[in-house]
């Protein structure tokens, strides 16, 4: 439901590291949105003018090793992007898009605790004498992916658990949207408060959308689950709950243990999963019929 920490990550970064990812200041930028007009666009150049550089050292949970950043702090550079106070926006929803499709809802009052910094490159493999500045990451999991343009990372104490606080890598925009609106048919609409249904949209709301999407709307690192056709719809619902809690036991994924969830949170999915079942919006079916 979430990227999962490469278990082969130092090896990976060592033996790569002739190919390590660089890109020049000029393409390292960062979107900021708001209901999905562009409030403004920031270089790196722009950021570190606004904000202090500073080296940041992390237990990072994808590397699986303690790493260094060069790194602006994260509420710093919302005020840069937004134009105010990241503790003006508390209770507000936002959305982290990075560039393979993975987006994470965060709080405004979570974006906002301390210990939140905005990495642009490894401080053992970037000078930030160099000119131009060009910033590098080791790449990162077991894919080899290049973190750039940013990676978002905590140096607090229990703070580099991914479950918890999002480390999106690869993160590209930010946007400042309620939930909902951004994704309407995600909703199990005439569903009651506290029902099954809705406690399954919780979850799915805070775990499984940074990967997965319904009705067309989330992540799109991990499959779709509703149109076509549901999971609940191909897959015995035994089947669901026990690849959902442990999907390593069925094939080698990157998606990861979910061992905290309980039996009522997999029915609860799964009561869910049932509910769009009966609320299915296929825009891309609709788009072909059109056609």
């Amino acid at each position: 439901m979430q990227r999962s920490p490469g278990t082969l990550a130092l090896a990976v970064a060592l033996a790569a590291s002739s190919i390590l990812h660089a890109a020049p200041d000029d393409r390292v930028e960062l979107r900021f949105e708001a209901d999905g007009a562009l409030v403004r666009v920031l270089s790196l150049d722009a950021l570190r003018a606004a904000c202090p550089t500073e080296r940041v050292d992390v237990d990072d949970p994808y590397y699986e090793r303690p790493m260094s950043f060069h790194a602006v702090a994260l509420a710093c550079a919302l005020e840069a992007g937004f134009g105010r106070p990241i503790a003006a926006a508390a209770r507000e929803d936002f959305t982290l898009r990075a560039r393979d499709g993975y987006e994470r809802p965060a709080t405004g009052a979570q974006l906002g605790e301390p210990g939140a910094w905005l990495a642009f490159a490894d401080a053992h493999l970037t000078s930030l004498e160099a000119n131009p500045l060009v910033p590098r990451f080791a790449p990162i999991t077991r894919r080899a992916l290049d973190p750039a343009p940013f990676y978002l990372v905590w140096s607090g104490e229990g703070q580099n658990d991914p479950h918890a606080h999002p480390w999106p890598f690869q993160l590209a925009a930010i946007e400042q949207v309620p939930f909902e609106r951004r994704h309407p048919h995600t909703v199990p609409t005439g569903e009651p408060a506290g029902s099954p249904a809705r406690r399954g949209y919780a979850l799915f709301r805070s775990q499984c959308i940074t990967c997965h999407a319904i009705n067309g709307e989330g992540g799109t690192v991990g499959p779709e689950l509703n149109v076509p056709r549901s999971i609940v719809e191909y897959r015995p619902v035994e089947q669901i709950k026990a690849y959902v809690r442990d999907p390593l036991s069925f094939r080698y994924t990157a998606m990861p243990a979910n061992p905290s969830l309980g039996d009522d949170d997999l029915d609860a999915l799964v009561a869910y999963f049932r509910a769009m079942s009966t609320r299915k919006h296929d825009s891309r079916a609709r788009d072909a019929a059109a056609d």
